[in-house]
């Protein structure tokens, strides 16, 4: 390993290498996006066919406990955000509190969809009924990937305290990003669609 190495982080990764994998992660999100798009279109056109019994369901959901999760994912965007500025800075430190604040506020999204869920399931929204298992359906598939994300920003502030990321080196950020970035985008869609409209 040559001194340079040693001194600054692991060598930045060629240009080629980035924009493979960068496609690579555009694809995948590709792939996500015709699945949410089916479970969101299955919801759309049982919320058309049903617009009565969708009306008096969606009183049962309530805005306040939804509109909480809205902005803990909003605020953990703008964390990764500057998770990913602080290792543009050589900031290993910086890198490892945003990403962290991003973690965390995903892990308090999950919390929390976990009581609505359970107060849903009080009010008889469940998997048994017609509405609740296609409610369940977007929001859990989303929620899960919303795991996935925390999981993944645990990663990489595990690889921001070894010091791979650097002014150079920060793909691992990006990719991360685009991944919680879609995250979010797809949450505001069911959040307008199941919630607001």
């Amino acid at each position: 390993m040559s001194e340079a190495t040693l001194e600054h982080g692991p060598a930045a990764p060629s240009a080629e290498t980035i924009d493979n994998y960068k496609l690579g992660m555009w694809l995948y999100l590709a792939s996500e996006v015709v699945i949410f798009g089916t479970l969101i279109a299955v919801y759309a056109v049982y919320r058309l066919n049903n617009a009565e019994s969708v009306q008096h369901v969606q009183e049962e959901l309530g805005l306040t406990l939804v509109s909480i999760n809205t902005f803990l994912l909003l605020a953990s965007s703008w964390a990764m955000v500057l998770g990913l500025r602080e290792a543009q800075k050589d900031n290993p430190q910086g890198t490892v509190r945003w990403i962290g604040l991003t973690a965390l506020l995903g892990t308090i999204f999950v919390a929390l969809q976990g009581v609505e869920y359970t107060e849903l399931g009080h009010a008889g929204i469940h998997l048994g009924n017609e509405y609740g298992m296609r409610f369940y359906a977007p929001t859990a598939f989303h929620g899960a990937h919303v795991i996935i994300g925390v999981l993944w920003a645990l990663y990489v502030m595990k690889q921001a305290r070894k010091g791979v990321y650097n002014a150079k080196n920060y793909l691992g950020i990006e990719l991360f990003g685009l991944y919680w970035h879609f995250v979010d985008v797809v949450w505001i869609f069911l959040f307008t669609l199941i919630y607001l409209i």
